[in-house]
């Protein structure tokens, strides 16, 4: 287990883990994902870090087939700019690798946005905390766990 799923299950929210073999090799662990279970990369919702002016880090989870809007991000933070965080600080604070960080049961609590088209769905798939493990769960769940926000904070990748 993980602490993402130990969080849902301690915490009674109805959610559904998936798992699928990881390919290291892959450029993109949200797109592997959506592949691998399926599904339209539309509801596969991947975390990214990043850091103000101020060094605060801030948590996007947005669907893996979009780019984080920074200037968005920044807006919707009240922050001046952002940019995204480096790798190492991203997994030294949250606790997690790379491909598998979790917006949920992060080691210290940051603020967290969720991409406004999480609404478009009854269950978003996130990492479930590492590789090849992602958690379906209902977006408003989510943005109770982690006390976020739901803003348009997502590009259409070109």
């Amino acid at each position: 287990m993980t602490p993402a799923i130990n969080l849902l299950k301690k915490q009674r929210i109805e959610h559904q883990v998936h798992s699928y073999s990881h390919d290291p090799r892959v450029a993109s662990y949200g797109l592997e994902a959506a592949q691998k279970l399926a599904l339209p990369p539309e509801r596969v919702f991947k975390t990214l870090l990043a850091c103000t002016e101020s060094k605060e880090l801030l948590v996007a989870v947005l669907p893996v087939c979009a780019q984080l809007n920074l200037k968005a991000l920044a807006a919707c933070a009240g922050v001046k700019k952002v940019e995204m965080a480096d790798p190492q600080l991203a997994q030294r604070v949250t606790g997690y690798l790379l491909g598998g960080i979790s917006a949920l049961a992060q080691k210290k609590s940051l603020r967290t946005f969720l991409d406004s088209s999480a609404e478009h769905f009854a269950t978003v798939y996130i990492s479930a905390g590492r590789r090849g493990l992602e958690v379906e769960l209902a977006a408003a769940d989510l943005l109770r766990l982690t006390r976020g926000q739901s803003v348009a904070i997502a590009s259409t990748a070109d």
